[in-house]
């Protein structure tokens, strides 16, 4: 007989220092599972705010912050219950967010909001024309605390109550895939606070702006996985977390206020290798296997990275991205056999769908930079150009659905047949390659290549 999963079964809730925005799966199997680990925890208590997932929040309110976290291995599970979140609010729980950003001892503040969290427009800056943007901006221009609904808007508004407020500054933690992503999270931000005027620009100077690059691959929880953790701990938790054993995160920036003591964490003056190892290898071999596995009837990693073709394409897409990335040859050599292993690993189901989510904001980062190089250096590409060919068979309806909140601009010219088609799909990711001929007659027959496959 199982019991309910309680603040009793870990350790006392410690006083709040963190903010999360965005409370997922990812972060609590990543961030506050770092934090959890810490010989100074005791001190560094999380206040998560949602998302979207309101179901969440109440659940593990019901928990007093406590869920499980099961690591799956090849060889087995091992379930551990998680102390770090000492409370959880909804979205909307603006009153809270603003109030936790004026106590002195707030420290650090970590984002995972995804890619098209940051409301980005094409320059990379902040989309002055979006509809949330609008309305954040036309918020706090009426009222400073006036509820905000974007991440950049809750941002500076917390930065706005804490300058009125008269407290120091604080480290902003940018945990998404993204490259550069403190400096994104800073741009949007100030862009936000330059439209708003002087005075919100003075108050977003002083912080720090962390850049990470992250790394652990958490899929959702199944229903037989929910079963393993209740059968292995005997408490019914409503809000576990399904991971693999491999965790890595490698940070640069400074922490003003001070952060945990944070173990296994690599501090590093420039993330940007990193990064791009990440991005291009393990990130973008799951883009192509979400697009183009999913159309071969595959539903997870371990399903698609087990097919020989599709493993061949994923070969062929390491080789390409490895030739511009700046990290030792040996070490990346290592890396590429740390994720086969990785994504063979058959107790974690990282379903395709999942990671198929908003392509048009992945792809860009993900994909195009090798594909430009490798133009660049006088190579077809074929490797990159895959991905974006079996992105667009998905964004005509192959494998895996289309959820993407930034994709109707494609979605609507990838329906045009040919090559005007994949022109245009091309002109709106990148310019240049839309006027490459050979980078479009090269997605095109891929294309046609995938459909076959």
């Amino acid at each position: 007989m199982t019991t309910r999963l309680s603040r009793a079964d870990t350790r006392p809730i410690a006083p709040v220092r963190m903010l999360h925005l965005g409370l997922g799966n990812f972060h609590r199997a990543h961030q506050a599972w770092f934090t959890e680990h810490a010989p100074d925890a005791a001190e560094w208590g999380y206040a998560e705010f949602a998302g979207r997932d309101s179901a969440l929040v109440d659940e593990l309110n019901e928990q007093g912050g406590a869920y499980t976290l099961l690591v799956r291995g090849a060889d087995g599970d091992q379930p551990e219950v998680i102390g770090a979140i000492s409370a959880v609010h909804q979205a909307t729980d603006h009153e809270a967010w603003l109030n936790y950003w004026v106590e002195p001892e707030l420290a650090v503040i970590t984002i995972t909001v995804t890619e098209a969290g940051y409301c980005r427009g094409e320059d990379g800056g902040l989309d002055l024309a979006d509809p949330g943007v609008l309305a954040d901006l036309e918020a706090l221009r009426a009222d400073p605390r006036a509820l905000v609904g974007t991440a950049p808007g809750r941002l500076l508004a917390g930065i706005l109550a804490r300058a009125e407020a008269g407290q120091g500054a604080v480290a902003v933690f940018s945990c998404d895939n993204l490259p550069e992503n403190g400096l994104v999270a800073q741009r949007v931000v100030g862009d936000l606070a330059a439209a708003l005027g002087p005075e919100a620009v003075a108050a977003v100077t002083p912080h720090s702006w962390v850049t990470s690059m992250v790394d652990r691959i958490t899929p959702r929880a199944t229903d037989e996985e929910l079963a393993a953790v209740a059968e292995l701990t005997q408490r019914d938790d409503r809000a576990p977390v399904v991971t693999e054993p491999f965790v890595e995160w490698v940070v640069a920036g400074d922490f003003p206020a001070g952060r945990p003591d944070w173990q296994g964490v690599t501090f590093v003056d420039d993330v940007e290798p990193f990064e791009q190892r990440k991005l291009w290898l393990l990130n973008g071999s799951h883009s192509l296997m979400a697009y183009a596995a999913s159309a071969r009837g595959h539903e997870a990693v371990s399903d698609a990275i087990g097919d020989p073709v599709v493993r061949g394409w994923v070969e062929e897409w390491w080789d390409e991205a490895v030739r511009h990335l700046s990290l030792p040859a040996d070490h990346l050599e290592t890396y590429r056999a740390a994720l086969v292993a990785r994504f063979a690993n058959p107790n974690i189901r990282h379903l395709l769908a999942q990671i198929a989510a908003d392509g048009s904001q992945k792809v860009p980062v993900r994909i195009l930079p090798t594909l430009k190089a490798e133009r660049a250096a006088g190579r077809s590409g074929r490797g990159a150009a895959r991905v974006v060919a079996a992105w667009i068979r998905h964004l005509r309806g192959a494998g895996a659905p289309v959820t993407d909140a930034a994709g109707d601009r494609f979605v609507t010219v990838v329906q045009m047949e040919g090559a005007e088609g994949v022109r245009r799909v091309l002109e709106l990711l990148d310019p240049e390659l839309g006027a490459d001929d050979g980078v479009v007659e090269l997605v095109e027959s891929l294309v046609a290549e995938l459909a076959g496959a």
